[in-house]
Order: structure tokens, then sequence, then C-alpha cells
């Protein structure tokens, strides 16, 4: 009697909320799993612009998915990338390693910077959605202001004290109130030749107002804040073009080119390249920005074995918008398809997905948040403490838990910053092979 019965094969692509949750929920299910990812790690997304402006170091908010998993005997991590799937011969192809055979495949790979057909941007205005991006942006910044420093053209160094974040969501919101505080504050004293507050942060937003998801009111909390820490926020206002010295500016009929040496880009997302692969081999339909549209149970039209969660999903299912690109939709997802999948093989029915809100958050700055937990909305110092609660709570391990508290406990006593390293060399916008690839992308 044979009692070595291969168990069903459950992958999954993609490491980040997602990705992790699904394989978490899944460690005392009768079925083996293996994680794909070409990153060795988790990153907890939400805090990477605090990398980015100084606040805490990368491994700080990393966790190595082999230490996450360890304990869970029915899990192997394969560091690789998909680079094709099988649909007919349910097979994974990966760039480095032979094919996967699944039953269940879960592609949870997430989304990029979308610049809205200006690719060439992308090497004057980074974004930010990975380690490197977060170390490239706190370079440029804490560069930008050494550079000001020996700058003696008055009009060059106002160049190098203007800071320019495109987008005001979340990112966009967060980035513009760190920054604000790290001229006001961190660099108070560290300077003789410029005062760092003497910085012109401006956020530009397309819309009517910061924070558009948001409620209203929340969005004018916000807005205030913003300005009561420095920030210039510039609603209704489109950008037309960035260099490597100035970014212009559409509002209404008047265009204005405004002299800055450090730009972030906040404003769009993009979906990875696997929702393309995923719609060429089972003809799902993607949505404007690439993200696969999923059926209520977050299954691929017309293959009921292969699931998109995520970013990567468009989930039209619940309300009139698609569910939102933010964590905890991720970790839901997760844990509803690992559910889904144990009473699949126990021949049970499957309800589709339902996503329970348990709120939104943003932080602008030192004491100050908008918080949206349905019931009530609250903005200010209460705000910023059920977002610091919140952001520590979800962290992965223990470890990063207690560091990050101990981090923001002494940063909020002191103002500082402890991981102000400037790293990379010189300035990427005067490197020859970096010009190239721009003139390459925008003659294309």
């Amino acid at each position: 009697m044979n009692t070595t019965e291969k168990k069903p094969q459950v992958v999954i692509i993609g490491g980040g909320f997602g990705g992790l949750y699904t394989a978490k929920a899944l460690k005392n299910a009768p079925v083996e799993v293996k994680l794909i990812d070409k990153r060795n790690f988790h990153l907890f997304q939400p805090l990477l612009y605090q990398v980015a402006t100084g606040s805490l170091s990368p491994a700080e908010i990393a966790s190595p998915l082999r230490l996450v998993l360890r304990h869970h005997k029915n899990t192997q991590v394969i560091l690789d990338e998909a680079v094709d799937i099988d649909p007919a011969n349910k097979r994974v192809i990966l760039h480095d390693h032979e094919p996967i055979d699944y039953d269940f495949l879960i592609i949870a790979t997430g989304v990029s910077h979308h610049y809205f057909g200006n690719d060439q941007w992308q090497f004057d205005a980074p974004g930010l959605k990975t380690i490197e991006d977060a170390i490239e942006i706190r370079r440029r910044i804490f560069m930008a202001f050494e550079a000001a420093e020996k700058e003696t053209d008055p009009q060059k160094r106002e160049a190098w004290l203007t800071f320019a974040i495109v987008g005001a969501g979340p990112t966009g919101v967060e980035l513009a109130g760190a920054i604000a505080e790290i001229a006001d504050r961190s660099l108070m004293g560290d300077f003789r030749n410029i005062d760092p507050s003497d910085a012109k942060i401006l956020l530009i937003e397309g819309m009517d107002r910061v924070l558009p998801p948001y409620k209203p009111e929340l969005s004018a909390s916000a807005a205030k804040a913003l300005t009561k820490f420095g920030v210039t926020v510039l609603t209704k206002t489109m950008v037309t073009d960035i260099t490597d010295t100035t970014v212009t500016v559409r509002q209404g009929e008047e265009i204005e080119q405004i002299p800055t040496r450090t730009v972030l880009w906040a404003a769009g997302v993009k979906a990875s390249k696997m929702g393309q692969i995923v719609a060429k081999a089972t003809g799902a339909k993607l949505d404007r920005v690439g993200r696969v549209i999923v059926e209520p149970d977050l299954s691929v039209p017309g293959d009921p074995n292969i699931f998109v969660i995520g970013d990567l999903a468009n989930f039209s299912h619940q309300g009139e918008q698609p569910l939102p690109g933010i964590a905890p939709v991720a970790m839901q997802e997760g844990q509803y398809l690992a559910k889904a999948i144990q009473k699949r093989l126990k021949g049970q029915p499957v309800e589709p997905f339902e996503y329970e809100s348990a709120g939104s958050l943003a932080v602008i700055g030192h004491q100050e948040a908008v918080v949206d937990l349905g019931f009530v909305r609250l903005s200010g110092f209460i705000a910023w403490i059920i977002w610091v609660v919140a952001h520590i709570y979800y962290l992965i391990e223990f470890d990063n838990k207690l560091v990050v508290m101990v981090q923001w406990a002494w940063h909020y006593v002191t103002r500082g910053r402890g991981a102000r390293l400037i790293t990379g060399e010189g300035t990427l916008g005067k490197d020859e092979k970096v010009v190239t690839m721009r003139q390459e992308i925008a003659t294309r």
C-alpha cells in the first residue's frame, strides 16, 4: 500500500503581502507549498518611505522569507524569477530552474512605477517600490543638502534646496511630510553655509485635493497639516516635463518651469509583467494599468486553478471601484485563498471573497496623521498613535517590531534620523550610461 501519495502542489509567485500570507495560512494544510520570489526577503512596503528619508534602515523593514517560513515543514522557498506559465500542463516556467508543476497557482507579483508614457522621467524622478529605490531616494535627498552647502550661486543653491514630489496619494504625502521634518528638525545645526529649513517642498497633485481616495474632510486635514510643516501643496497641477534640473508644471493655462535637482515620483503604478503573461496564457482581460480582472473567488476567468491576488488583481465585485492596492487587501486575499483551497480539497463549496476594511491610514509627520476607521474619522495626534500601533503590529518579525518601536521612540524624543547614510556614487543624472538610456527611451 502506498502511504506516500503526493500531496496537492500549491505554487505561489511573489513573496509580498499576498503571497506570504497565503503561505503562512497554509502551514498545517495537507498540501505542498512552493513560494517563488526573485528576492530572498519580504519587504514591508508601507514603511519604505522611512528608509528613503533616513528614519529606518532597510533590514528593519525586511524579513528573509526562509526565516519567516522555516517552521513550515510543507513549504519550500525558491529564489528565482517566473518568466511564463503553462496552464495546459499546469507548470510554471522559471528563469534558472526546471519547470515546476502545480495543482493550484497563486500569482501575487504586485505593481511597479507608471510614468504614463514618459518612461524617460524615471532617471530624474525615481519612484518608491523597492529597497534600491529607497536607498537611491535617500541618497538624493541628503546629497541635495550637501550640494547646497558647497554651492556659491544663490539660484543653484535654491534649486538644490527645492524638492518636488509628484503625486499626493499616501506615499507622496508621507514623503513630503518626512522631507519637511528633515529640513526643519533633523538637520538643524548640521551645516554652516545653509539653513536646511530654507528648503522648499512642493507636493504636486493633478486632482483637486491631496489623498484623493480619502474622504474630503480627511484630505483637508492632511493639507492643513502639510502646510503647517512647510509643504507647498499644488493641486489641479499637471507635470508636463521633468529633467535633471527642472520640473515643468501646468496649472490651468499657466505653465511654470521650476528649478529643482530632486524630483520624486509617487503619481501612479502599473502592473508587473506577470499580468501580460497571465493574459497571454489564459485569455484573461486586463484593466488599463495591466491588472488582471479576476472572478469573485480571485481566480482567473476560465481557469479555476489559477488565482491572482494583491496589487496585480482587479477585484471589482465589491463596490463601485476595484479594491485598493493596499497591504490589508492582499493579506485578507491570501488568508481567504488558503481556506478556499482547503475547502476545495474537501469538496466543500467556496464562498466569494469579501474584503473587510479596517480603515485607511496615512501619516503626514510628527504627531500628524489621518485615519478613516469607517465608523469614525480622526486626524492629528490620536490618528498618529493609531498609525504607529498598526504598523508595528503588522511588521512580520518580532525583532523588527522591537527595533522599530525603539527607533521611533528615540526619534520622537530627539527628532533625529539615525540612518542618514549616503550610499552610491556620483549624480545619477550625469552618468553617461544613464544619459544614453534616457535618450533611447525618449526615441522609442
